[in-house]
Order: C-alpha cells, then structure tokens, then sequence
C-alpha cells in the first residue's frame, strides 16, 4: 500500500449538526512541515474541522485519510487532564528519569516558556484554574516530537510574552501544525497556510492574516460581492497592514502591492487631533489621576504589592493600552480606576464629567429569559458613537448577530456570544470613557474588525489590557507595562519594546518581601529616593511628549521634501531641518532612556 502524501487528506467530506451544515464537500491535505492557521467565525465550523481532521469525529460522507504512522497530538478547548494527576504526571511522563528531560533544551525551555516551573512540578493539576491547566495541556503536547501538532486556540491565558513564546518554539518545530486561533499577530508570525472556514466551505490561503486578507478583499471583489460594509472593513484593515507605524509593529511581512488599488482612498483608521478635541468637550482635562498609590494583594506568603507610590495622569482622548506579566496587577489597576478596587494609600480621582463603561473578563448578569435584541434595547434603542448614530439591531449585526439571531433568547447564547452582548450592552450606554479588561476573549476576527472599527471612531478615553497585541497595535496611541516591581513604564516603542525589556532581564514579579518568584532575573537597579522617581517619571512622561512631536515634525518634513523636489534651495533648507530634527530625536530618546532607568528603579 502506498503511503499517503499527505499527513492528513480530506476527500469531499461533509458533516452536519442538528440542521446546519458546517462542512459541505471539502477535500483538502496537510503536507509535512506545514504551519496552517484556521479562521472563521464562531460557530462557523472550525473546531469540527479539527474533529474531523483528527478522527474524534466521524464525517458524515467523505473520506479522511492519514498516514499510518503519524504521530499527532492534539489540545481541544477544553484542554482536559486526567484526575489525580500533577504536572511532572501529565507533561513529563514519557521521560524514565528526571536527567533525560532536564537535558532537554526543548523541554526546559517549554517549563519556562509556559512557566510551570512557577507552579511546580509536583502540583496537582486538580485545583489549578482553567487557564493554569490549559498550559499544561498544553505543555504536554509540545514536549513531544510529534508530526502533526493541532491546536485548538492555543493562545488563550497568555500573555504577550508567552505568545511571543510559543510563536518563536512552533516555527522551531519540525512538525506539522494546524492551529484555530483569532490572534492575527500570531497567524502572520506563524502560518505559511491560512484556511479560512465559511459556509460550509473552506478556503485556503498562501501565507498569514496579512496575505489572508488580500486575498479575501480580492476574492470578494472580483466575485462582485454585495456586502460593501464588511469589504469596508476589510479594506480599512488591508490599509492599517500597509500604513501601520513600523516601530510599534512587525506584523507587515510584506509589501501589500496588491492591494494598492482597493485602499487607494482609504483615509487612516482615525482623525486623532478632531477625536482629541472632542473627547475634551465631552470630559474636560482630567479623566483619572493616580498620586502616590499604593496597593498590595494577600497571598500565603504575606502581602504582595502590586503599586507603589504610583503616580499616573489619563487624559481626555487617550487611547492607552496595558500590558504586563500574570499576576502583575492590569486588572487590580482597572478596578482601581472603576472604584472597585481601593488603594491602601494614595487617591484616585475621577473626573466630574466621566461616564466609564468596564468591561471586565467575566460575563456579568445578562437577562437570561430576554431575546437579544431586547437585552441590547434595554439599556438604548440608539447610540451616537463618534458621528455615527447606530441603532441596537445595526449594532447587534455588526457583532455577529444576524437579523434571526437577534430573536434568540439569551440564556441560549454561547459563551463568546454572551461576551459579545456583554460589549455591544455597554457601548450602547454611550459612555465617554471605555475600560476593556481582554476584550478580545471569544470573540472572532470578524468581530474584532468590527470593534476596531467602531473604536477608530470613538471621540473619548480608551483603556485596554489584552494579551493581543495585534488588537493594542491597532486600537491604542500609546502603551504602558506593568513589569511587576510597582511602577508603570512608558513604552514608546509598544508591545516590541515590551518584549525587548523582559528578555533584556525587566522587573520579575516580587514579594512584599522583595524575594523574587523565579520568572527571571534583573540587573541591580540605582538606588534612587521616592522623590527622585517621582521626578524621574514627570520627566519621562515629558520627554515622550517631546519625542511625539519630533516625530510628528519629522513626518511633516519629509512631506515638504517631496513637495520641493525640483526647487533645490529649499530641498537644502528643508533638509538642514530634517536633520536638526532628527540629532534632537535621538538627543531626547538617549534621555528618555536614562530618565526612564531611573524611574524604575
């Protein structure tokens, strides 16, 4: 018998739940080496695509078929580990002695990179929360030399390094992978294959998110689709990929050459200065000031502080998105700012005129015997966002809810369509002030180009925490880090510089006590007075006002240069001014960085 090709083949299967067809006819394969990213909406058929592929289901017709030897392991969403169970049990099992996996780089770079070595090899698996056992379900897949790896949204209770993580460890592997996941950084630093399921039908893609959406935008051009809004959306995000600031960003791959004629007229995501404006009509100059904050949480071992004489301002139209390490405190500091939180020292003031709408990673209490539309209508029937006035039902369709769907009661929701009412409830109150605690849990990409898109227009104060860095690079002006050591760093650079920071030995979490935790280590740090740090961040906050308007001088220049190619006297004039502008820059960018080193210290 001749050994199939492909890992896996897929000859005109077809399979149904209930009354929906979720795959209608499809054939497809999975070559050695090949990294394949699955999309689609919710409910649209991805996962039981991975069932099928798998063998944990059955097709209805068709045909599966898989090489005989194959080695494939497989994390569902579920990510289910056997009882009685601890870690060393579940992910080191196949190792006879603890020397043959302890001098496996691989394997310890998994415990690392997944921090299981935080939580112990010995632990039981049985009380750990849900997304403590998802990494060591993880976990347990990667340590294997495995042909074809299939991962069901692998990316959820990450943060952004252990997604920068597991990206860089997959490219390493040898293997196959086929991985459903709506973080589109990691499907463009990931996949060299993108199957978009939608149908009934799957279509396939050479490349990453970036290439998939060309593509899609061409697909739906030349078959002359009628749906002008989402073709809108898609081309405001084909132009974000190509405009996108490059160092804020790696996610542009490639020259979108291609799409050069569907986003000719397309104008950037948002009008920044008219929304600023705005958003100070609407909230005046202060939004939340932080003075001299202190906030600690209880653990086994003794108070853990969180926040340290933290001094931070968010200002009217501010769009601030907030990253940091597990358990640094991006929640502890929301619930600050909502008043559910209070600081054990220091204040918090809000502005007279704030009107904050949170969003916080649980579902709260949705009427459960009410129809969606009905939820939606309850807290308005209309909602002016930005110069949009949108009525509930358009809002509703825009977040997944088809006109049917809309009549749906909803205790027969979904989780990811209970978050997606959660949000569409919220924005619907027409707050001033958003505060978004991992918006992007459940939701699908569609949905979330749908929530990037209402947010370009949103004419008031944005704060974000999410391990989705795709969503921060496109949705946030500016970034901030919670390293762990109590303060809040600045980050001009973004989620890149983030990482930068942390691999470069940043702030580990640490104890009342000061001991660290055993995520990594740092340099010694200056010792510097609380006065002094104060000082220090009033500066760095300074600075990088300074540094926003060079770079905005900057722009402008090379404008002007191209306008006055062919008068040779003012290119001259111009360029002296370009380069005074450009020594300043890095002048400010040098002081930045020592006014920053010490503000952490």
């Amino acid at each position: 018998m001749t050994t199939p090709l492909n890992l896996v083949s897929l000859e005109r299967v077809s399979k149904a739940h209930g009354t929906t067809s979720l795959l209608d006819d499809v054939s497809l394969g999975i070559s050695a080496g090949e990294r394949i990213g699955v999309v689609g909406r919710n409910g649209g058929g991805k996962s039981t695509l991975l069932s099928v592929l798998t063998g944990a289901e059955p097709p209805d017709s068709g045909r599966v078929t898989m090489r005989n030897d194959i080695a494939m392991g497989v994390l569902d969403q579920a990510g289910t580990l056997p009882e009685g169970t601890t870690v060393h049990d579940v992910v080191l099992s196949g190792y006879a002695a603890e020397h043959e996996w302890a001098a496996d780089p691989a394997v310890r770079s998994v415990l690392t990179g997944l921090e299981l070595d935080r939580l112990g090899l010995d632990a039981p698996v049985a009380p750990m929360s849900g997304g403590e056992r998802r990494r060591v379900a993880l976990a347990a897949q990667l340590v294997r030399p495995l042909d074809l790896l299939v991962l069901d949204e692998p990316t959820n209770h990450l943060d952004v390094e252990g997604v920068a993580w597991l990206a860089e460890y997959v490219k390493q592997r040898a293997g196959g992978m086929v991985v459903v996941t709506h973080d589109r950084w990691f499907l463009d630093e990931v996949c060299t294959t993108t199957w978009e399921v939608a149908d009934g039908s799957v279509y396939a893609y050479d490349g990453g998110y970036s290439a998939y959406t060309l593509a899609r935008a061409e697909r739906a051009r030349i078959s002359s689709v009628t749906e002008e809004r989402r073709l809108n959306l898609v081309r405001k995000e084909l132009a974000w990929l190509r405009r996108g600031p490059p160092a804020r960003t790696s996610k542009p791959k490639f020259r979108i050459d291609a799409a050069q004629a569907l986003i000719a007229d397309e104008p950037p995501a948002r009008d920044k200065l008219a929304l600023a404006n705005f958003a100070a009509r609407r909230l005046g100059k202060t939004v939340f000031e932080l003075e001299h904050v202190d906030y600690a949480v209880p653990t086994e071992d003794g108070p853990r502080t969180l926040f340290r004489d933290l001094d931070w301002n968010v200002g009217p139209g501010d769009r601030i998105g907030i990253v940091g390490v597990n358990g640094a405190g991006k929640t502890s500091l929301l619930k600050l700012l909502v008043g559910e939180n209070q600081p054990d020292a220091g204040e918090v003031k809000t502005g007279q005129t704030v009107s904050a709408a949170y969003l916080s990673q649980h579902v709260t209490e949705l009427p459960p015997k009410a129809r969606v539309l009905e939820a939606v209508q309850d807290v308005a029937r209309v909602a002016r966002l930005g110069n949009q006035e949108i009525s509930a039902s358009t809002l509703a369709e825009r977040f997944g809810f088809a006109a049917s769907r809309q009549w749906t009661p909803v205790g027969d929701l979904s989780g990811g369509e209970r978050r997606r009412l959660q949000l569409l409830r919220l924005l619907m109150a027409e707050p001033n002030v958003l505060i978004l605690d991992e918006p992007t849990n459940d939701l699908d990409i569609d949905t979330l180009t749908a929530l990037e898109d209402l947010l370009d227009g949103f004419p008031g104060t944005v704060l974000v925490v999410s391990h989705d860095r795709y969503f921060v690079d496109r949705v946030c002006d500016t970034v901030v880090a919670l390293l762990g050591d109590g303060s809040l760093a600045q980050l001009p650079g973004g989620v890149e510089e983030y990482l930068r920071r942390r691999a470069a030995g940043g702030a580990p979490l640490t104890t009342a006590a000061g001991a660290s935790n055993g995520l990594g280590t740092t340099a010694q740090a200056p010792v510097v007075s609380a006065a002094e740090a104060r000082a220090a961040r009033k500066e760095v906050q300074k600075l990088e006002r300074r540094m926003l308007k060079l770079d905005a001088d900057e722009k402008k220049l090379h404008g002007q240069l191209l306008d006055a190619a062919t008068d040779h006297a003012k290119v001259a004039e111009l360029n002296a001014q370009l380069i005074a502008v450009q020594t300043e820059k890095e002048q400010v960018e040098t002081a930045w960085l020592e006014a920053a080193e010490l503000a952490d210290a």
